[in-house]
């Protein structure tokens, strides 16, 4: 098992956004966390990432305790995140951004590699290349950001509502990139997001959170089949 997390629970003062929840992701899947907005799935994330320190709880990476490792450790290990709302450096260029990326990478030519790779997955970036990351739209930026992740090569990728704000057109080619990383690169990847229809389709496994607890869970083909999951978050 390549993450364990075991009754996670995390707080923002007396409010309690996250309630002892526990899941796993194995090496080689694509794990998918589906809720609504304010459900606790980015808390959920940063937890997992360092950002934000749980109360109590246990979250183990690669046979490690990790639980109360500072970020960056846990980036050194091989885990990186895509955050919401593309969150890329503004006053750098698309290359200097993927360049940003390289923490842990140790040889110029095998960065080099990285970077071209990205630019295959993403074209437009490399059409942008010398721009400021500022001057790219919406969607150029997510992708961007997804690129910067990938540049070290990750043991786990963490994407963070992905779909937020890009047009339909953009949230299906993001979505295929995701599945082909998956099923041609083997990257481990848990994806948050709350368009439950692209995210599971393309997931093995998902867990369905709500207000800050797990509350179904399964193979994405049972969840995307289940009156309640359809219901809440299908539309059907």
């Amino acid at each position: 098992m390549l993450l364990d997390v075991k009754d996670l629970r995390v707080s923002y003062g007396d409010f309690e956004a996250v309630h002892q929840v526990s899941f796993s992701v194995d090496q080689g899947e694509l794990v998918s966390i589906i809720g609504a907005n304010g459900a606790g799935k980015t808390t959920v994330l940063r937890a997992l990432m360092g950002l934000t320190m749980p109360k109590e709880g246990h979250i183990s990476f690669m046979g490690r305790d990790i639980t109360f490792m500072p970020p960056h450790e846990r980036a050194r290990l091989g885990m990186r995140l895509v955050p919401e709302r593309a969150r890329v450096f503004p006053q750098l260029t698309v290359e200097e951004n993927l360049r940003m990326g390289a923490y842990g990478m140790k040889k110029d030519r095998a960065l080099a590699e990285r970077i071209d790779w990205i630019y295959e997955l993403f074209p437009v970036l490399k059409d942008r290349m010398t721009q400021l990351a500022v001057t790219l739209s919406g969607g150029e930026q997510q992708q961007l950001a997804i690129g910067r992740a990938l540049v070290s090569d990750p043991k786990l990728l963490l994407v963070d509502e992905v779909s937020m704000g890009l047009m339909p057109k953009l949230v299906d080619r993001v979505f295929e990139v995701l599945k082909e990383l998956n099923a041609s690169e083997g990257m481990t990847i848990l994806l948050v997001e709350q368009n439950a229809l692209a995210s599971l389709g393309i997931s093995h496994r998902g867990y369905i959170l709500q207000t800050g607890r797990i509350e179904i869970s399964g193979a994405a083909s049972e969840l995307m089949a289940d009156q309640r999951v359809r219901e809440a978050y299908l539309g059907v």
